[in-house]
């Protein structure tokens, strides 16, 4: 039997990356995928590279309308959700000394009061056994320079993954988190990172970047019964870059 069968599932983030990859290992493993974005031309070519895979919706992750509105078109559509990948973030790097105010706040907006507006949103209407998935990051653990706004928002979605699995416990509903190391997505390139993202491998013991497929495995494990009795918990996934 299919991991996800019969299940409906939503992936904030869908269009690019993990998200992405996400929708489409979920949909193979029997669920129907609602998956989103916010940038019209990520969202049009989602559209053509899922047609017959996942719905496509607009929604802005960071935007407490659209978080509302959606929860309140897939509850009318579907009935209720069975899996939440809270997988929508933006990345801005920068020294605390120079970095502009405005990146601060629009971090937060996208990164945690997104999410924490997702699960208040979509939870009521959450199945029994239903599980809800945060995509944080190793940054969250670590000091980097320049990424302090960054780790500082995954840090506090990695706490969000605590207490909200402590107040939907009764309810029966799971809350996990996956923490992606440094994963070849089309972020790095769209920020000019491409480069310095590709010669971390170096210090990866893998040697290599993770792929946008094998953080959405982990997210399928935590999405599915396969981790029935886990909450709470958060799963590294960065070829021991901070575990060895």
């Amino acid at each position: 039997m299919k991991r996800l069968e019969n299940k409906i599932a939503v992936i904030t983030g869908g269009t690019t990356g993990i998200g992405l990859a996400a929708a489409k290992l979920f949909a193979a493993e029997g669920a129907t995928v609602t998956v989103t974005g916010a940038n019209p031309a990520t969202l049009e070519a989602a559209r053509r590279e899922l047609t017959g895979v996942a719905d496509v919706v607009a929604s802005d992750a960071g935007s407490p309308a659209d978080i509302a509105a959606l929860a309140r078109d897939i509850t009318a559509k579907h009935g209720a959700v069975d899996v939440l990948f809270l997988n929508a973030g933006i990345t801005r790097y920068g020294f605390i000394t120079s970095m502009d105010e405005a990146a601060l706040d629009e971090s937060f907006r996208v990164n945690f009061k997104g999410p924490w507006l997702a699960i208040k949103h979509f939870a009521p209407s959450m199945r029994r056994g239903a599980s809800i998935v945060l995509n944080t990051s190793i940054t969250n653990r670590m000091g980097r320079p320049g990424a302090s706004v960054y780790a500082a928002t995954k840090a506090a979605l990695r706490s969000l993954a605590r207490t909200a699995a402590a107040e939907l416990a009764g309810s029966g509903v799971r809350v996990n988190a996956v923490s992606p190391g440094v994963t070849d997505t089309p972020i790095h390139a769209k920020l000019g990172l491409a480069e310095m993202v590709r010669g971390l491998s170096a210090q990866i013991p893998l040697q290599r970047l993770g792929t946008a497929d094998e953080m959405a495995k982990a997210a399928l494990f935590l999405a599915s019964a396969d981790s029935s009795f886990m909450t709470g918990e958060e799963i590294v996934v960065d070829g021991g870059m901070t575990r060895l």
